[in-house]
């Protein structure tokens, strides 16, 4: 007969191994000294305690950089055609012809890709930008503000010297040579873009947010639309300044968020 004891149930000598493991250690995953069999219980934990991370994917950093080379690559075929006056500018004077019809609301939209509108516009928001990263305290403050004033400084450095490079005529509604990239496109896509990457990060509201993202896609397509309709650029003038001023925005966007890392 086994003795029957009223008290709570006694642990015997060496059952408890079997879950604490048999060299003393406390680790709950094995019964024995031996390294687990699986690569994510084999991996050392990060510096803060987690158990180690799955093996690396692609992530944010390609996905960017697809962004980064499709509007790239799309620009440089653009060119190449208006350089070599290829099959794609028959399409876009067929467009162009279906398209122009000038009136006072094409001009009227065009005329907010002017600098005289569009870089006051950002002017305010470096100002702003950089009074409310100021009030916070933030390291570098200026930095970003100073980054977008760069920004719109290279427009000219880049559209000048690819105007005269392309020497591409004018349509009938406006003679002469240089018009490609449009010069008015790129400074409503970067002068605005800017000015919205600056704001974006104080504003607390998500719907005001995506006001402010829709604001600026609305005024990019209403200058890009006035110009064509006015006939004062072509078509793939507009598309053009619309795949480099993509790439510079992702660039600018990119710095924004390494500093915000930082």
């Amino acid at each position: 007969m086994g003795d029957i004891r009223t008290g709570p149930p006694q642990l015997r000598p060496g059952r408890a191994l079997a879950h604490t493991g048999a060299s003393g250690s406390e680790s709950p995953h094995r019964s024995d000294s031996r390294p687990p069999q699986t690569p994510r219980g084999g991996r050392p934990s990060d510096p803060i305690g987690r158990p180690g991370t799955t093996p690396p994917v692609p992530g944010r950093p390609a996905f960017l950089v697809l962004l980064l080379a499709i509007p790239a690559l799309l620009f440089a075929l653009i060119t190449w055609q208006v350089v070599e006056d290829g099959p794609l500018l028959r399409v876009d004077e067929r467009v162009s012809r279906a398209l122009v019809h000038p009136d006072r609301v094409s001009a009227a939209l065009a005329d907010l890709g002017n600098v005289e509108i569009a870089v006051p516009v950002l002017v305010v928001a470096l100002l702003y930008a950089a009074w409310r990263a100021r009030g916070t305290g933030t390291d570098r403050w200026w930095l970003p503000s100073a980054a977008a004033a760069v920004l719109m400084a290279l427009v000219p450095a880049l559209v000048v010297p690819l105007k005269e490079l392309t020497d591409r005529p004018g349509t009938a509604v406006s003679p002469g040579t240089g018009y490609y990239p449009s010069g008015h496109t790129a400074t409503a896509a970067i002068a605005y873009g800017a000015a919205t990457l600056l704001v974006l990060p104080w504003l607390r509201s998500t719907r005001i947010r995506r006001t402010l993202v829709t604001v600026y896609g609305l005024l990019v397509l209403g200058v890009s639309f006035g110009l064509v309709r006015r006939g004062w650029h072509w078509p793939l003038d507009v598309v053009g300044s619309w795949c480099l001023c993509t790439v510079l925005l992702l660039g600018f966007r990119l710095f924004l968020a390494r500093l915000d890392r930082r």
